[in-house]
């Protein structure tokens, strides 16, 4: 059985061991984990709740412990598998990941004005079963669990800290990363212009490519983006919806996506609309894939991934959309101002997870929008500054998760220090209880 939770925070096996109760029940349902965390999976439990519903029960009154090891009635590792691929969301399992009426809805979108678009969708947001699950706007379940069971272990060996490699390079309290995915032939005409903006915050942003059929992709064009130190990322295959239809569509798309992908010399991929079927993402050749929102509230695919931080689907690292989309902001909910956006960057960070904006080129001419926009840079640059989040790109979020995942702790002489790959910018973290909680402390520099 793998030890997720020493994975998760790159800590000692020993210090964070637990044990799985057998027989777990060969059904999925929800359950809760205190008051705050919800679960989804194979849980002992008197009752099954296969929707999610008030009253679940809390699997934290069914943890027992025999020789210092916590007894768990579920697998944490299933159940973040079962989070992470949004399985809890009963049509995902269908071949169909769009209903008669959103297929035909996106057929004639692109012929549709803004204000059409609109009117429609908050039509069905309105239809659609309202559930505070996953919590909006940010719900991050996956990792409070882990940090319940870290504390758990803890508890039960007696333990006052435990070391792990920090999440972030340098001792940074967070990661941000700022992205835009070019729908149109107005998009990819303004992609100047915005990173002249993008540029005079100090920010850099990767920037998503339709590669058929939207519009024409020269090399000049690509080349003008790498030169500024912006980044490529492949954005769907056409943006028609359909790329999940079926499986046999699928695998007949993806080896174009993949071509585009090595032409462009692009590592990272978004599906359009963030459709997704993480299960075959095996099909996909890109290292990091970026179409899973942590909270799909307000998306045509209901679901969310329930963690703010990266995580890995097979070989592909997925950096979560954890923050609102400009469209939605804008046109669904109805606010021209970055409350939300700071609301939800508070939460992230205090979740030590990666702030991920969708900015699309051609939802941000108006001046009132680009008013907002310039009001997220500034206040991404201003913790920058004054807080030390890490703002970067895609590529360079994927390179670091990848190198942490190699790195391991050893005790030399009494101090803990770390090995592997770009290990001179991983700091050592401790998790103490305090208060019943689990806190996080940088140790000082070596």
């Amino acid at each position: 059985m793998e030890n997720i939770v020493a994975r998760y925070f790159r800590c000692p096996p020993d210090l964070a061991r637990y044990t799985v109760a057998a027989p777990v029940s060969q059904e999925n349902s929800f359950f809760k984990l205190g008051r705050d965390t919800v679960g989804y999976g194979r849980c002992n439990k008197p009752t099954i709740a296969p929707d999610f519903q008030d009253g679940l029960f809390d699997a934290l009154t069914n943890i027992s412990v025999v020789n210092d090891v916590v007894t768990l009635p579920f697998d944490p590792a299933q159940v973040a598998e079962t989070l992470r691929c949004e399985l809890y969301v009963a049509d995902w399992r269908g071949t169909l990941p769009l209903s008669l009426i959103a297929q035909l809805y996106y057929f004639i979108r692109p012929i549709l004005p803004v204000f059409a678009r609109r009117h429609l969708q908050k039509i069905h947001f309105k239809t659609r079963r309202e559930s505070s699950f996953p919590r909006w706007p940010v719900d991050p379940s996956i990792d409070n669990m882990f940090r319940q069971i870290l504390r758990l272990t803890m508890e039960s060996q007696g333990i006052k800290q435990v070391p792990f490699i920090w999440f972030w390079p340098d001792g940074a309290p967070c990661g941000a990363i700022m992205t835009h995915d070019v729908e149109s032939e107005l998009g990819r005409n303004y992609c100047d212009a915005l990173m002249d903006i993008d540029d005079s915050f100090g920010i850099k942003a990767s920037f998503q490519i339709i590669p058929e059929e939207r519009y024409s992709v020269s090399p000049e064009f690509l080349d003008r983006i790498r030169d500024r130190g912006f980044e490529i990322a492949i954005h769907d295959l056409n943006h028609d919806g359909h790329l999940y239809k079926n499986r046999n569509q699928f695998l007949a798309r993806a080896r174009k996506i993949n071509a585009y992908g090595a032409e462009y010399k692009a590592d990272g991929f978004r599906a359009a609309v963030l459709y997704r079927k993480q299960l075959w993402y095996d099909a996909l050749r890109f290292a990091f894939d970026m179409s899973v929102p942590n909270v799909a509230k307000y998306d045509p695919q209901r679901g969310g991934c329930c963690t703010v931080m990266p995580y890995f689907l097979g070989d592909v690292l997925e950096l979560p959309v954890t923050m609102c989309q400009d469209y939605t902001l804008f046109n669904i909910i109805g606010i021209y101002s970055i409350d939300l956006w700071t609301e939800q960057i508070e939460i992230i960070m205090n979740n030590f997870g990666l702030i991920s904006c969708i900015i699309h080129p051609v939802y941000i001419f108006g001046k009132k929008e680009m008013l907002v926009y310039e009001q997220l840079l500034s206040y991404m640059s201003k913790l920058r500054d004054e807080r030390g989040i890490w703002v970067t790109t895609p590529t360079k979020v994927n390179r670091w998760w990848r190198a942490r995942e190699q790195m391991s702790l050893t005790l030399d002489h009494g101090s803990w220090r770390i090995a592997g790959p770009e290990s001179s910018r991983a700091r050592v973290a401790f998790a103490r209880i305090e208060g019943g909680e689990l806190r996080f402390q940088l140790a000082p520099r070596q």
